[in-house]
């Protein structure tokens, strides 16, 4: 037997917690590591009498080709601990959330979200929703005993495998979500393009449109892992949306990134939206009260006037989630949404006589038919609803490889706390961009100037990286702002 403290396991396989669960490289996740990871948070929810011995917990995966390894690592850590495993199958992240809530059970989703094929993750969900911050801190904290003669020297289980076959209970509780809640046939006369990749939304997606009555195509579905990052969309990705809009004349193309957390939705001409304006467009067909975002989230949301309340956090779903049951406390209509798309639900939310139950943890599907139905609302196509909101305009870049003790240094220069001085600090470095006249200091440093354009810097929270997210009146002149904002950043090495 061999005992190891989690946040020592983390310092020594490079498997850590990120913004949202566990990732690492495939090679680092060995069985080991993951049947560590997954005793140490059932430890936790046992101790917490959260769960019980005897009790089920549902495991799910994405389409990677180390998914069904590590999920029956899972399964496997799971009976360790005297309870049941259900295998949900390749489903989304929000789906198997979504079920885990519906029956209040815990669930572990395996999946490296957006990142590349040779990384992967666990995302861990208590039976109220996904782990916040406090539980994370909880979970490095645990002492677990791993059972040398389980594994071989470099972390393999011996045991056959324990994971049983998939049963389809939660994707089809998924897809009755969305096909229950909007108006019968309602996308009736529409084309939507659906763009598969390796999503493990593909399929469930394709099942939603089309029995709301959409006419749809399957674009680009590839056996093969693909990274989509839906916050830094490939240039190939640009490009074949507007080739297959000109080709298929959509209303739009939709998808979502690997394991379904986050849209990407197009308009009629293969531009796609930003998901912090895809946020914006949902949360208002949705008739949100309150609506919460990551500070670095685009204005336009302020701006626009739709909204009785905006909340801006620092960035990461815990976050937004934390700050929107704060909200529920005094509003009964709290939603929220990321930079990325992904769309978070605090409160049951009542439409045409219609109720959706919260569902706290990003979701993708929603997003795409939110903004077709308020589309048709308005009679307008999805390009002409866009230009209803506030036209502002975002852009962002990295430095890499740049040490996260010099941003923290550099920051903390503009963020003294004496404002005066704090202005006068930005002034002398970001002059060129005009008269500042608010910094906010909830993650990094995002200061407003004059001329409403913004420069936002904060360092990464997963790497050495200082992050510069820029806004303007136009999509150049945002870019342009980044562009001389990274030149004042290279310059603070």
């Amino acid at each position: 037997m061999m005992q190891i403290k989690i946040d020592e396991l983390m310092a020594t396989t490079g498997v850590q917690f990120g913004t949202s669960g566990v990732r690492g490289l495939v090679d680092d996740m060995t069985d080991q590591v993951c049947w560590a990871y997954v005793t140490a948070f059932l430890q936790y929810l046992k101790a917490k009498n959260i769960i019980q011995t005897g009790d089920v917990v549902g495991i799910a995966g994405d389409l990677r080709s180390s998914s069904p390894r590590i999920m029956n690592a899972v399964a496997t850590a799971i009976v360790n601990q005297g309870l049941v495993p259900i295998n949900y199958g390749m489903i989304p992240s929000p789906a198997i959330a979504l079920y885990g809530l519906y029956k209040s059970i815990a669930t572990i989703m395996v999946t490296g979200s957006h990142i590349p094929d040779d990384r992967n993750g666990i995302k861990f969900n208590k039976p109220d929703g996904e782990i916040l911050k406090p539980d994370e801190i909880a979970i490095c904290a645990q002492v677990v005993d791993i059972p040398r003669e389980k594994f071989s020297e470099n972390g393999e289980l011996l045991a056959e495998k324990v994971l049983d076959d998939a049963v389809s209970d939660a994707n089809e509780h998924y897809i009755n979500r969305f096909v229950s809640f909007f108006p019968a046939q309602c996308l009736q006369g529409k084309h939507i393009g659906l763009y598969e990749h390796s999503s493990v939304s593909r399929d469930c997606l394709n099942t939603i449109f089309n029995k709301l009555g959409a006419n749809v195509t399957s674009l680009g579905r590839t056996d093969q892992f693909i990274s989509v990052d839906t916050e830094a969309i490939r240039p190939e990705d640009v490009a074949l949306a507007k080739q297959w809009s000109e080709e298929h004349k959509f209303d739009c193309i939709i998808s979502t990134d690997g394991d379904g957390d986050r849209p990407l939705i197009s308009d009629e001409h293969g531009n796609w939206l930003r998901g912090d304006i895809a946020g914006i467009l949902c949360a208002q067909y949705l008739n949100v009260d309150v609506v919460v975002t990551p500070v670095s989230s685009n204005s336009a949301v302020d701006k626009s006037k739709v909204f009785n309340q905006v909340i801006r956090t620092k960035i990461g779903s815990p976050y937004v989630i934390e700050a929107m049951a704060r909200a529920s406390l005094t509003s009964e209509s709290v939603a929220g949404y990321e930079a990325n798309g992904g769309f978070l639900q605090n409160s049951i939310l009542s439409l045409n006589s219609k109720t959706l139950s919260p569902l706290a943890t990003r979701d993708a599907a929603i997003v795409p038919l939110a903004i077709i139905m308020l589309a048709l609302k308005q009679n307008l196509s999805i390009a002409e609803l866009v230009k209803t909101l506030p036209q502002r305009f975002t852009y962002s870049d990295r430095l890499k490889a740049f040490p996260t003790e010099l941003s923290t240094q550099r920051l903390s220069q503009m963020s003294t706390g004496n404002i005066d001085l704090d202005l006068d600090t930005v002034k002398a470095q970001f002059g060129f961009v005009g008269m500042p006249t608010n910094i906010d200091s909830t993650d990094g440093v995002r200061i407003t100037f004059d001329n409403d354009d913004v420069v936002h810097l904060r360092p990464s929270g997963n790497a050495p990286e200082l992050r510069c997210y820029t806004e303007s009146a136009s999509e150049q002149q945002a870019m342009e702002l980044n562009k001389q904002s990274m030149e004042v950043l290279a310059a603070w090495r």
